[in-house]
């Protein structure tokens, strides 16, 4: 239904949260309050109509994803949101600045615990947290690596309390996704709503994909002058698919599955109506154990035999390294304060979420004895599934995850309960108040680059914090203002 009111804002309540469009800030240029007069003057009528038509379009272009846990909706497109979340130029040079710093500390570690493992032996991190992850790799010790570039695509998953302050949540190293929808979200409103931005000057967002083709050939073997760049799928039936042919498109790269390529003498080929071409930078969105059957998983349908070997002879460049895992697991962040003071010497510009390791006694007892105002998380999970929000949860759910922790408190970590900021979104019932996070997207080469925004990822179910697309979150467009 919708509602026949001048002002669609009347109504809106942000309640004790920090709104992301309507609290003040210094240097917001007045675009915010900009913003709200235009989507008054479309009204909710016209709002309605146009935000479906823009979902249409989104199915009708393929962008989906997809869900193999509901069997009634394989193919999904992921919900959009038409008013858009709006970071001023001060706040994104803060963001910027310490998602660069995150992922410097990330690449230090990750070559460190691969060779000197300094960190190990300086006690800073326990030994067992890294050598006894199921994500490390013993095959990447020693592994030269490019530049020490071993996240080369990170994804940095940020939220903000009710004070306006922002600070990491999670950290992605391995395969981030997401990125596709932050480009296809401006390109949806520039469509559907050009009278909402219209005279606003945004950082640009277009460039991802040739910025991303340029770190894979800066990081592709030395001394080859052209380089060939591909994108390696594990084919259509991942439920990320429609990225890696975007991604593919937006880089003017092959988009190719392990069938397509082959191993001889140690270089890589792809196979081609005109033959075999050799391919020397690999962007491969396919699992570390799927990725050679030769090293890993034998049974492996989805890689290429020899590929492992073919690296370490120095004749292609995979990205993102093998093995990078482990400094996206939740037990690690928890030390990464720690982490970036000890190689970078540096405060972290973005802090943690402060978080209790169940793997420590300190940090289960304290779990433990406050499970109902904590959030209990796996440490091998993503997509936000085996959580328990300890203040939402029932006495039966609090029962499981007490029984959980017992049984194998490593697995587990907790966090307080983040009073995430809100943004206005349209619903049925006109326009409210919903939770929301933040995913940046660096490009490491030699230095990095982060893509202006990110994607807002908005829980759309009333008062839910679970943001992710496979539980029913949507997505906003990201603004960032441009310098005055």
């Amino acid at each position: 239904m919708s509602l026949s009111v001048a002002d669609p804002f009347t109504s809106y309540e942000r309640g004790p949260y920090f709104c992301e469009l309507t609290s003040a800030r210094a240097d917001d240029g007045g675009v915010p309050a900009m913003v709200m007069r235009r989507l008054a003057d479309i009204g909710l009528d016209a709002l309605h109509a146009r935000a479906a038509a823009a979902e249409n379009d989104l199915f009708n272009l393929g962008i989906t994803f997809t869900v193999y846990s509901d069997a009634n909706a394989i193919d999904r497109i992921l919900p959009f949101d038409c008013i858009p979340r709006i970071l001023t130029a001060r706040e994104w040079r803060r963001l910027e600045a310490g998602v660069k710093q995150r992922v410097a500390a990330l690449n230090a570690f990750l070559a460190d615990i691969y060779h000197d493992r300094h960190i190990i032996h300086d006690r800073i991190v326990p030994a067992d947290l890294v050598l006894g992850n199921p994500n490390y790799r013993p095959e990447m010790e020693g592994f030269p690596v490019r530049f020490g570039t071993y996240v080369t695509i990170c994804g940095i998953d940020i939220v903000r309390d009710e004070r306006g302050e922002f600070a990491v949540l999670e950290d992605n190293a391995r395969t981030p996704s997401g990125v596709s929808y932050v480009i296809e979200n401006r390109h949806l409103m520039l469509r559907a709503f050009p009278d909402l931005m219209e005279g606003t000057r945004l950082l640009p967002v277009d460039d991802y994909g040739t910025r991303l083709r340029a770190a894979m050939e800066e990081i592709a073997p030395d001394g080859v002058d052209q380089p060939q760049v591909v994108l390696l799928s594990p084919g259509i039936y991942n439920s990320a698919y429609f990225e890696h042919v975007f991604l593919a498109r937006e880089m003017g790269v092959p988009l190719v599955e392990g069938a397509d390529l082959l191993v001889e003498h140690d270089r890589v080929f792809m196979r081609t109506t005109a033959g075999i071409k050799p391919v020397h930078a690999i962007y491969r969105r396919i699992g570390d154990d799927f990725l050679d059957p030769s090293v890993f998983r034998p049974d492996s349908l989805l890689g290429v035999s020899g590929l492992m070997r073919a690296w370490r002879r120095g004749n292609v460049t995979l990205a993102n390294a093998v093995g990078t895992g482990v400094a996206d697991d939740k037990a690690i962040y928890a030390y990464m304060p720690r982490i970036i003071k000890y190689y970078l010497d540096q405060d972290p510009i973005l802090p943690n979420v402060p978080t209790h390791i169940c793997r420590e006694p300190e940090g289960l007892g304290h779990t433990l004895a406050h499970l109902h105002e904590l959030v209990v998380k796996p440490v091998g999970e993503s997509g936000g599934y085996g959580i328990t929000i300890g203040p939402r949860a029932s006495a039966a759910e609090l029962d499981t995850a007490r029984r959980a922790l017992l049984a194998d408190p490593a697995n587990w970590i907790s966090q307080p309960m983040v009073s995430l900021s809100v943004a206005p979104t349209l619903t049925r019932d006109g326009i409210r108040p919903r939770h929301l996070d933040l995913r940046p997207f660096a490009i490491t080469a030699r230095d990095s680059w982060v893509l202006p925004g990110g994607l807002s990822r908005v829980a759309l179910k009333e008062g839910s914090l679970i943001v992710n697309s496979s539980q029913g979150g949507g997505s906003k467009d990201t603004w960032v203002l441009a310098e005055p």
